[in-house]
């Protein structure tokens, strides 16, 4: 993190009330940038000429109420949690099982208990508002969750999916758009791709469907969140570290035939990004998975995974990968010679898949396997039992894909 950066701002304290005759250009478009991304995250409409000027996309937003007089607070929370809430949630037994103290549902803690997201904000005080400092620990202390193993994962996702949204809305009421809130930003984001990747296995659950589709929904809206905040930030020619992977990841969101996350053209958004990271490596990668994958160009698609992809990539693309290996399955038994079947063992190679989980990938899609005399399996071609799994693939190997530190 920058330490130089404040930890937080007070329009009201500072230079908002200075004409912009006295301002430099650069201090009014930045000035600009930042309005444009406090009226986004609170859910306002932005104005067709703010947004020209600031090139941020105005989303609808829920994170906090809309409020047309909307003054940023300075937050003074001392705790993860005010403790006006704590003692409330304690009355009520309103307590996740990550913040009771030895288990008791009426009793939590300052250490333990979060802020939980409340659609509606009662209460406006300051005490109630977390500052800058005192988020960023929140932000680390729930994000360290995530390696834990003592609760189901959808437990843990619940916990924290909520209480991240809490963080976003005190970021919003302060108007904290500085670096910091970018690291933070950033965190959130892998959050919601790491759960996307882990939530899909139990798809079966409905339940667990459930917070499949509601964190898609928050990944899209964090992840335009965070876009804004690196136009706020935005230097001439300067890029943020990790600005290109995160919007590689947007990109990454379009590889299915009807998605479209951010509901809009991805044409569009490409012309207005910045040429430094529509040149970058993490970019160029996406572009490529996404063509191949449109152009049915299996051999290309995984051995550009296989060596290119990292950990947060592959978890946006994994739910594509059977439907390629599905691809490349009909090609090669509708395109290949009767006579000549084709081996597992090679085929198993170019899919990037174990050669036992390949055999039980082709019986999912309708086509049997044979053994020849020394023992090697092979896939006869020409068969016209070829089908998509109606109840969707299960989770194979993907070999060549290093396993990759945790991301947080």
């Amino acid at each position: 993190m920058d330490g130089g950066e404040p930890r937080n701002r007070n329009p009201s304290s500072h230079s908002v009330s200075t004409s912009f005759s006295q301002s430099s250009r650069s201090n009014a478009t930045h000035q600009s940038k930042v309005s444009t991304f406090a009226q986004i995250e609170r859910g306002g409409r932005v104005s067709s000429s703010s947004t020209s000027n600031s090139n941020i996309n105005p989303q609808y937003y829920a994170d906090s109420d809309s409020d047309s007089n909307f003054v940023p607070l300075l937050g003074t929370c001392p705790y993860m949690c005010p403790e006006r809430e704590r003692i409330q949630r304690e009355k009520l037994r309103d307590l996740a099982v990550f913040e009771r103290l030895n288990g008791n549902p009426r009793k939590s803690s300052p250490t333990l208990a979060v802020k939980k997201f409340c659609r509606t904000i009662s209460s406006k005080c300051a005490s109630d508002v977390r500052p800058l400092p005192v988020l960023e620990d929140t932000l680390k202390y729930l994000l360290s969750f995530l390696e834990s193993t003592d609760n189901p994962f959808e437990v843990v996702h619940d916990f924290v999916f909520d209480r991240t949204r809490s963080i976003r809305q005190d970021l919003t009421m302060q108007n904290i758009v500085n670096k910091k809130a970018i690291y933070m930003y950033e965190g959130m984001v892998k959050f919601h791709v790491v759960s996307h990747h882990k939530l899909r296995h139990s798809l079966s659950d409905p339940n667990i469907a459930s917070m499949h589709h509601l964190n898609m929904e928050q990944l899209t809206k964090t992840l335009t969140s965070l876009f804004s905040l690196y136009e706020a930030n935005r230097n001439s020619n300067y890029v943020h570290e990790n600005e290109a992977e995160f919007h590689s990841l947007n990109v990454l969101l379009h590889l299915g035939s009807y998605s479209k996350p951010m509901a809009e053209p991805l044409s569009l958004w490409f012309s207005r990004l910045s040429p430094l990271v529509l040149k970058s490596k993490e970019m160029r990668f996406a572009r490529r998975m996404l063509r191949s994958f449109r152009l049915g160009n299996y051999k290309d698609f995984f051995c550009t995974a296989a060596t290119q992809a990292s950990y947060l990539q592959y978890c946006i693309m994994e739910p594509y990968i059977n439907e390629v290996r599905a691809l490349a399955l009909s090609c090669i038994n509708f395109g290949g010679y009767k006579l000549h079947p084709y081996p597992l063992f090679d085929l198993s190679k170019q899919l990037m898949i174990k050669e036992s989980d390949l055999e039980t990938f082709c019986k999912s899609c309708g086509l049997e396997t044979c053994t020849d005399e020394s023992g090697n399996k092979l896939l006869p071609t020409k068969q016209e039992t070829f089908s998509h799994p109606k109840g969707g693939f299960q989770t194979y190997s993907f070999l060549g894909f290093q396993e990759y530190e945790s991301p947080f």
